[in-house]
């Protein structure tokens, strides 16, 4: 990824090269299929969204999302993260790659923003009436 200023010079913004999108992507495949397929009653409620790979493949942020409360969502971070070594152990089979990235997995909180933010505009009563003068 390379970090570069916005048009307006405030924000940074990331660009992935097309490979890191390609390993990117195969990952978030690999581990959705291995977690479906190897660990399949502690992950049914658990879904893999996006895959962010440094550029030097050292690093891999998975993000996830589960179904349930807060401590459904807190117990998937769990199973997670103590078997992100066997997960990235069954990868080095399905993959290859120079340098197996170490994983990283992170609740996805943008599906519940999105949500919310949807709630939000159900809850807004909006008028096909044209305004009276």
């Amino acid at each position: 990824m390379h970090e570069a200023s916005s048009p307006n010079g405030f924000l940074p913004f990331v660009y992935m090269s097309n490979r890191n999108v390609r390993v990117s992507e195969l990952l978030k495949r690999e581990i959705s299929d291995i977690l479906h397929t190897q660990f399949q009653g502690e992950s049914v409620s658990i879904t893999i969204t996006d895959v962010d790979v440094s550029p030097d493949h050292s690093q891999a942020k998975v993000f996830f999302t589960a179904i349930g409360d807060e401590y459904e969502q807190h117990r998937a971070g769990g199973f997670l993260n103590r078997f992100k070594g066997r997960i990235r152990h069954e990868l080095t089979k399905r993959v290859v790659l120079k340098r197996m990235p170490a994983l990283d997995f992170t609740y996805d909180l943008a599906a519940e923003r999105g949500v919310r933010m949807n709630e939000l505009l159900d809850s807004l009563e909006f008028s096909d009436d044209e305004p009276e003068e």
